[in-house]
C-alpha cells in the first residue's frame, strides 16, 4: 500500500492541484447540532434553582468541577481497569461509561508478575504522584509542599448523600424527556404568528400570521436554509385565526377573520369556501353561515368530512365540506340574557363526540353529540373566566378539561365535577386571542405560552405542567417577544411554539438530537445545495436594430379604424367645446366680437334682461303664438286632441 500511494503521489505531483474533482470533507451531524444548541440560560426550571440553592460546596476550579461531576455521573467508583496501552504497574480507574477518571489514580495495589518477580521489585520506578501520607502525618509537609500536589482536591465530606439527592434531581428533571436541548426558527412572516397546524405524519407545517398570509413548510424538501415552499393570503386585509388539518392530512381548514371558511388541499390550491348568511335575518338558525368574522375551526378527529367553526355572530357551526352551501348544523349558546355574545373558540374531544365552547362573557358550554341533540348544552359552567376564553382542550380519555383566557390564567377542570376548577395557574400574561394548550404524547405535561407585558423585563416562555401533580415543572424562554401557539408532535417527538409581535413572527422548533425523530433533524443535516460555475449563465448582448424606434416598421392599424368606423360612438366626432371669454356664441376677449357690440353694451343700449326676467312670464309669452301656430307635437295630435277644459276659479271662493 505504501508503493501504491506514493506512486499515486509522484503520477499527481505533475499534474495542477486544481485538476480533478475537489472534495470537501462533510461537516459531522454532532458539529450541525451544536449549531443550533439552545443556552442553557433560557431554561428556568424550579427543580435545578432548588439544588442550587440547596447545595453546600465551596467555590472550587473549574477542574475540580468537573471531576465531581465525574464522580456524581458514576455509578462504580471503585472499579480498578489495568490500562492495557500504559505501562506495567499502572492501573487507570473506569467509570461504568468507559471514561477515564481525572485526578491523580488511587495507590497501587500489590502488582507481582509470575516470572519476575524478584527482579522487578527494585527496577520499577513509581509512576505519578506518591500516595497520600496518613491522617495525622504531614501536615507541616502540606504546608510547605502544596505545589507538589497534583489533581484536584479531595472530595467534602458527605458528598455521597449530595450525589444521590443530585441524582434524584436529574432523574425529577429528565423524567419528562422534554426536547429543548436545540432549537430552530421557521421565519417568513412579518408579524405575529398567530395560527399553526402540523400533519400527523410530521412533514408539512402550517404558519398563519396577522400579516395575512400563510406559509407551508415541508421538513422533507426543505434545506437548512428553512425557507417556505408556498405562500397563500386566504382573504385580503383578514388576519389568520386558526388552521387544521384533516384526519388523512389531504386538506386543511383557515379560518381568518372573514365570515367564510376556506379548504385547501396538501399542496395549498383552493378547493372552496363556505357560504356567508344573511346578516338581515335576526334568527341565526335561518341564515345558510355566518354573519360576522370567525374566531376558531377545527376538523373533526375521526371524519374527514365534518368540520365545525365558531363566530362572533354568537353560534358553532358544523360543515360538511362536500357542501359549500349550506351548514349541517346550527349551535346556538344559551345566554343569560338575550344577545348576541361571541363565541371565541371551540373544539372536539378526541373520539368526536363532544364539542365544547367558549364564550365572549366567560362561560364554558359542552354539548354532547347524541340522537335529537339541540342547542341546550349538557354542561354548562357560568362565569369560568373573567375575561375572554383563547382555548379549551380535552384530555384523551375525556376527563380533563384545560382553558386559557385572557385573564392570564390556566384552569384544570374535572368534568366528573366540573362545579370548580382542579387547578388555577395564574401569573401567565395573555394578550392575543389565538393563544393555545396542548399536551405532551403521554399527556403526563400540558404546555401554554406566555405573552411578553409593556413594562416586564421577561420574554414569551413556553410553561410545563405535571397532570397528576398539578404544579409548574418548567419554564423555557422561547423568544423576546409573545409565545402564542404551541404544539408537541406525538411522531417526531418535536416542540413547536410561534412568536412574534407588530414587526416580526416566527415558529420556533424545539428538538433532541437523542430523543426527536426526522422534522427538524433532517432539515438542518441537509446543507443547501452548493453553486457551480456551471450555475452562472453569461448574459449575452444581443443586437436588434429593429427594436429601435427608428428602424421599426410602423404596424398596420386598418383593422383597428375599420372598426372604429362600424362603431357609432366612437366614429362621431364630438363637437369641440367653447373656451374662454365669448358672447353669443362667439368668442373674443370683450365679450363681443365687434366694437360696436362692446360699445352699445357699455352705454346700455343692449341689456341682458334674463337675470331681471320672471320665467313663466318669458315662457307665457309665446303661447298664443304656439296655439295659432303650432309647429312640433301639436299638429301630430290636432284631429285626435280633445280640448282642454280648465277649472275657472272662482275669486269669492278662494276667500272663503
Amino acid at each position: 500500500m505504501e508503493d501504491e500511494a506514493e506512486i499515486y503521489d509522484g503520477i499527481r505531483a505533475q499534474f495542477p492541484l486544481t485538476f480533478g474533482k475537489q472534495s470537501k470533507a462533510q461537516t459531522s451531524l454532532e458539529a450541525i447540532h451544536n449549531t443550533t444548541r439552545r443556552n442553557t440560560l433560557a431554561t428556568v426550571s424550579e427543580k435545578s434553582s432548588s439544588a442550587q440553592n440547596n447545595n453546600g460546596l465551596p467555590s472550587i476550579s473549574s477542574s475540580s468541577k468537573a471531576w465531581l461531576n465525574s464522580l456524581r455521573t458514576s455509578k462504580n467508583p471503585n472499579t480498578h481497569v489495568s490500562g492495557d496501552s500504559g505501562p506495567i504497574g499502572i492501573t487507570r480507574d473506569v467509570d461504568a461509561d468507559d471514561g477515564p477518571r481525572i485526578g491523580p489514580p488511587r495507590p497501587p495495589t500489590e502488582l507481582k508478575l509470575n516470572d519476575d518477580s524478584d527482579d522487578n521489585d527494585d527496577d520499577d520506578a513509581m509512576v505519578g504522584p506518591p500516595p497520600p501520607p496518613p491522617r495525622g502525618e504531614g501536615s507541616d509537609d502540606d504546608e510547605d509542599h502544596d505545589g507538589e500536589m497534583i489533581g484536584p482536591p479531595r472530595p467534602p465530606p458527605r458528598s455521597n448523600l449530595d450525589d444521590s439527592d443530585v441524582e434524584e434531581e436529574e432523574y425529577e428533571e429528565n423524567r419528562y424527556r422534554i426536547p429543548q436541548s436545540n432549537e430552530i426558527v421557521l421565519k417568513g412572516h412579518t408579524k405575529v404568528v398567530s395560527a399553526l397546524a402540523v400533519d400527523h405524519t410530521g412533514s408539512r407545517v402550517l404558519s398563519g400570521s396577522y400579516d395575512y398570509t400563510v406559509r407551508m413548510y415541508d421538513f422533507q424538501g426543505m434545506n437548512s436554509r428553512l425557507q417556505s415552499f408556498r405562500q397563500l393570503e386566504p382573504f385580503e386585509g383578514h388576519q389568520i385565526r386558526n388552521l387544521s388539518w384533516s384526519p388523512s392530512a389531504d386538506r386543511f381548514l383557515c379560518v381568518t377573520g372573514s365570515a367564510q371558511a376556506k379548504i385547501y388541499d396538501r399542496d395549498g390550491l383552493t378547493l372552496g369556501e363556505f357560504m356567508k348568511g344573511d346578516m338581515y335575518i335576526r334568527d341565526l338558525k335561518n341564515t345558510k353561515g355566518h354573519i360576522s368574522g370567525l374566531t376558531c375551526g377545527e376538523w373533526h378527529p375521526k371524519n374527514k368530512e365534518t368540520i365545525l367553526t365558531s363566530s362572533e355572530d354568537g353560534s358553532l357551526r358544523i360543515w360538511d365540506v362536500n357542501d359549500f352551501k349550506s351548514q349541517k348544523q346550527v349551535i346556538k349558546p344559551k345566554l343569560a340574557r338575550p344577545g348576541r355574545i361571541p363565541v371565541t373558540t371551540c373544539a372536539w374531544d378526541r373520539e368526536g363526540k363532544s364539542i365544547v365552547g367558549g364564550m365572549g362573557d366567560g362561560s364554558i358550554q359542552i354539548w354532547n353529540l347524541k340522537p335529537g341533540w339541540g342547542s341546550r348544552p349538557d354542561i354548562h359552567v357560568e362565569n369560568s373566566h373573567s375575561d375572554d376564553i383563547t382555548a379549551l382542550k380535552f384530555s384523551s380519555d375525556g376527563t380533563i378539561l384545560l382553558s386559557r383566557s385572557l385573564d392570564g390564567s390556566l384552569k384544570v377542570w374535572d368534568l366528573r365535577q366540573i362545579k370548580k376548577p382542579l387547578k388555577v395557574f395564574d401569573d401567565l400574561p395573555n394578550n392575543y386571542a389565538q393563544t393555545n394548550i396542548a399536551f405532551s404524547p403521554d399527556e403526563q405535561l400540558f404546555l401554554t405560552g406566555t405573552s411578553v407585558e409593556k413594562e416586564s423585563q421577561t420574554g414569551g416562555l413556553l410553561c410545563f405542567y405535571d397532570r397528576t401533580k398539578l404544579e409548574l415543572v418548567s419554564r423555557v424562554g422561547i423568544s423576546t417577544t409573545s409565545v402564542v401557539q404551541c404544539a408537541w408532535h406525538s411522531k417526531l417527538n418535536q416542540i413547536f411554539a410561534t412568536s412574534g409581535d407588530k414587526s416580526q413572527g416566527g415558529t420556533h422548533i424545539l428538538y433532541d438530537p437523542t430523543l426527536s425523530e426526522r422534522g427538524a433533524l433532517v432539515c438542518v443535516a441537509r446543507a443547501p445545495r452548493k453553486k457551480s460555475v456551471d450555475d452562472f449563465e453569461a448574459k449575452p448582448v444581443i443586437h436588434n436594430p429593429h427594436a429601435l424606434p427608428l428602424f421599426r416598421d410602423a404596424p398596420s392599424r386598418k383593422r383597428q379604424r375599420e372598426k372604429i368606423l362600424k362603431d357609432p360612438l366612437k366614429s362621431h366626432k364630438p363637437e369641440l367645446p367653447i373656451t374662454g371669454p365669448g358672447f353669443g356664441g362667439r368668442v373674443g376677449v370683450t365679450q363681443g366680437s365687434l366694437l360696436t357690440q362692446y360699445l352699445m353694451k357699455q352705454g346700455g343700449m343692449i341689456k341682458e334682461t334674463w337675470m331681471e326676467e320672471d320665467p313663466r312670464e318669458a315662457i307665457l309669452k309665446y303661447a298664443d303664438v304656439a296655439a295659432k301656430d303650432p309647429k312640433f307635437i301639436a299638429p301630430a295630435y290636432s284631429h285626435t286632441q280633445p280640448e282642454p277644459v280648465f277649472a275657472k276659479s272662482d275669486s269669492e271662493e278662494e276667500d272663503k
